[in-house]
């Protein structure tokens, strides 16, 4: 048995959640609404307030799918009640954003200032030149468009010089020896 699928989802106060027929599982809450289609296969049912994943048998393609299945209809819940938040930092001398309406233009050391604009359902905040926060309800649009930015000027490992994440660690590189 899947340890992550086996553990029930709890539904929190303020969150409504609906499963079709066809497994299209849609979740409502304070921060926004959800809809992803399930894989028809394994089973979802609502039972005392708790969201519960179970698979048809033990093949090894619904032993992979039950964890997996739990584990999104589990950040939906949470994206809709809490939401998902990214944090980037900019290393640099000269590398700075800045946020004009649902803009975000990055100074990244190129010939021109790079412009973003928010996608659907995430919004981007800048409480510092060199701090980027990615917020929204969908952990996988939050996680990409947070990839999306990283992207723009990747650290490099010299001298640390681009866009990271905050809890990532970049390996350092030991430059050129003289004689």
């Amino acid at each position: 048995m899947s340890r992550i699928g086996k553990m029930p989802v709890a539904i929190p106060q303020g969150v409504d959640v609906k499963i079709d027929s066809d497994n299209l599982v849609s979740v409502k809450g304070p921060k926004g609404e959800l809809t992803k289609q399930m894989h028809h296969d394994i089973n979802i049912a609502i039972e005392d307030g708790m969201i519960l994943v179970t698979r048809p048998s033990d093949q090894k393609m619904h032993r992979a799918l039950h964890g997996l299945t739990r584990a999104l209809v589990n950040n939906m819940v949470e994206g809709v009640s809490k939401g998902f938040e990214r944090a980037l930092d900019i290393n640099g001398v000269g590398y700075r954003a800045q946020k004009q309406g649902n803009k975000l233009v990055l100074t990244m050391g190129y010939s021109h200032p790079v412009e973003m604009v928010d996608p659907d359902g995430v919004t981007t905040e800048v409480p510092a030149p060199n701090k980027i926060l990615v917020k929204g309800a969908d952990k996988e649009k939050v996680g990409q468009h947070a990839a999306v930015i990283r992207a723009v000027r990747k650290p490099e490992p010299y001298l640390g010089k681009g866009i990271k994440y905050s809890d990532e660690v970049i390996r350092r590189k030991e430059g050129k020896t003289g004689k």
